[in-house]
């Protein structure tokens, strides 16, 4: 297994973070256009996540299919002052999906951490490298989502 680990500085508040991280329509925002979700099992995401499990398929840059993904959620308790959530998830090709979310002030702001360990057998250096795109690439829409106030475009 290989862990990915990724960390960005949010000019907002750790409780409204917290708060947009449990939409999953948020989730939804920051992984666009990189890759869209399309809910399987329940047939749609909830409007705030719940623990339980969620079966979706993936595109990659919206339009070609690259499998389905069990989104595992997972609500931690908090340590001190550091909010996480985990998606204990996995997919048709990747075995082990384990992402938790760290939530911690810092400074004025935020940090906002994305850990993923992954096992996908002889895929794994190529999952592993997708992942780092990914999470950098969602880090940057989180950024510019606080910029815009939170504000997803409708």
């Amino acid at each position: 297994m290989t862990t990915v680990e990724l960390s960005t500085h949010l000019p907002a508040d750790p409780a409204m973070v917290r708060e947009q991280i449990m939409r999953p329509a948020v989730l939804v925002h920051v992984s666009r256009p990189l890759i869209r979700f399309t809910p399987i099992d329940p047939p749609a995401l909830p409007e705030v996540w719940k623990q339980d499990r969620y079966k979706v398929a993936m595109h990659l840059f919206g339009v070609v299919p690259i499998g389905w993904q069990v989104v595992g959620i997972e609500m931690r308790p908090a340590e001190g002052e550091t909010w996480s959530i985990r998606d204990n998830g996995h997919g048709a090709l990747i075995r082990t999906w384990d992402h938790v979310i760290e939530v911690a002030p810092e400074g004025e702001g935020t940090r906002y951490t994305d850990r993923v360990t992954i096992e996908a057998g002889w895929l794994t250096p190529a999952v592993v490298l997708f992942a780092r795109i990914f999470y950098g690439h969602r880090q940057r829409r989180w950024r510019k989502l606080v910029a815009s106030g939170f504000d997803r475009g409708g």
